[in-house]
């Protein structure tokens, strides 16, 4: 028996939740989830967005799925997001891009796994005004020789294990000679301790283009993270947008697995939101939990779903009257079935 953090989120968190833990449980594993809030549900809760129970419940039970929460733009709390990737040092973002029949896309056979570093440069909160008047303000970006070392290191072990044949190291080495040449020097150095793994390496703004060009062309891609955090994104627009991209934040001993849209409070409550990235991003945390059948199971259930116009969301077929339950239900009957 499993016991996992269940964050239901805000928006549209609750109802994609609901539906992705009836696709797990009929996967037949035994997970016993431990509900906790975060975001506006848990400033609703317990007047803090990163409540002490959520906290001390992840670091207990070690993996927790969480839906999508609400970050205030330009003001309030920071991100909730950033806060718990920090707090539980989880330096890998992981972020798959695969294509899938029946969703539409400008492109075919798609499979591209993005690693993110997740901790540091940019998104570490340090900046500040620099005058009084506010009138301009800094924000400090550091790399560290350590942080870079992990996340290319992990980006490599992906691909061994999984018999990828190519890791691309994306930076801008040509602009920012110390921050982004010291993550390029260690990305080449740990590549040489992987020769059975073809490695490149891109600046970031020509991977922008390379990829909407021709996205087939790469396999793994390792980045900082504020690239990573762009080209993630992009990367699921490849393949059909957000709401088939899950995504996974990892450390040494505690994951996250979430959907990685946004809580869409405009249709929240109105059972008409796609599951399907925080129904993948189950099926990823499965897979870390050795439990590769049961994700197998939801992995085949949700291709032939999404296969079907009349068993998808609004979203996939706007001629659709599937609402979010309905489409967990044939989910689960192709669960069933197989």
């Amino acid at each position: 028996m499993y016991t996992i953090t269940l964050i239901p989120g805000d928006g549209i968190g609750p109802s994609i939740t609901e539906a992705t833990v009836k696709v797990v449980e009929a996967t037949g594993v035994p997970i016993q989830w431990d509900e906790q809030y975060a975001g506006m549900a848990g400033i609703e809760k317990h007047k803090d967005p990163i409540p002490e129970q959520t906290i001390e419940s992840i670091s207990k039970n070690k993996v927790a799925l969480k839906g999508p929460l609400t970050t205030q733009l330009g003001k309030g709390f920071r991100s909730v997001n950033v806060a718990m990737r920090k707090e539980f040092d989880l330096y890998i973002n992981l972020r798959p891009a695969k294509s899938f029949e029946g969703v539409p896309s400008r492109y075919s056979n798609v499979d591209i796994v993005m690693f993110r570093e997740n901790i540091e440069e940019f998104y570490s909160g340090i900046e500040h005004y620099i005058d009084a008047q506010k009138s301009a303000a800094e924000t400090i970006g550091i790399i560290t020789r350590y942080g870079s070392e992990r996340i290319v290191r992990a980006a490599f072990e992906y691909a061994r294990k999984f018999n990828r044949k190519k890791v691309s190291i994306v930076h801008k080495a040509n602009i920012m000679k110390f921050t982004g040449g010291l993550f390029l020097e260690v990305g080449k150095k740990v590549a040489e301790e992987f020769p059975d793994i073809q490695c490149n390496d891109v600046i970031i703004d020509n991977m922008a283009m390379q990829l909407v060009l021709n996205p087939n062309q790469y396999d793994v891609i390792v980045t900082t993270n504020l690239f990573g955090d762009i080209l993630s994104d992009l990367c699921s627009g490849l393949v059909g947008g957000l709401g088939v991209a899950p995504g996974a934040n990892i450390g040494k001993d505690t994951a996250i697995f979430e959907a990685v849209h946004g809580s869409a409070p405009d249709i929240a409550g109105k059972d008409i939101a796609n599951p399907s990235a925080l129904i993948l991003g189950a099926a990823m945390m499965l897979n870390h939990l050795g439990e590769t059948v049961a994700a197998d199971k939801i992995y085949k259930a949700i291709r032939e779903t999404l296969m079907n116009p009349n068993e998808v969301t609004k979203d996939l077929n706007p001629k659709s009257t599937v609402g979010t339950k309905q489409f967990a239900e044939f989910i689960v009957q192709h669960i069933k079935s197989n």
